[in-house]
């Protein structure tokens, strides 16, 4: 996160006010909802996540074990269990 000058960015009669608040303090101003994204959207994890989960239901419903898909996807075998027996 880049820190801005707030005397940079506001007028002087919004900064005056922010200052009745916080004098010389550090504030953090969030991103309006509408613009927030969820976990994994921009980087393209979440698509990765959701493929590779159901590469592995298949894998599961074609006969490979637990034990196999732990081993392959280096995931514990509570982690595959949770995938393959999710109800998605």
């Amino acid at each position: 996160m880049k820190y801005v000058n707030a005397d940079t960015i506001f007028p002087k009669e919004l900064l005056e006010e922010i200052q009745k608040y916080i004098n010389g303090g550090m504030v953090y101003i969030p991103k309006p909802e509408k613009s927030h994204v969820k976990w994994g959207e921009k980087s393209g994890s979440r698509k990765y996540l959701r493929s590779r989960n159901i590469e592995i239901c298949l894998r599961f419903a074609v006969g490979a074990t637990v034990d196999q898909l732990s081993d392959e996807y280096c995931l514990s075998r509570d982690s595959i269990k949770k995938i393959v027996y999710s109800k998605k």
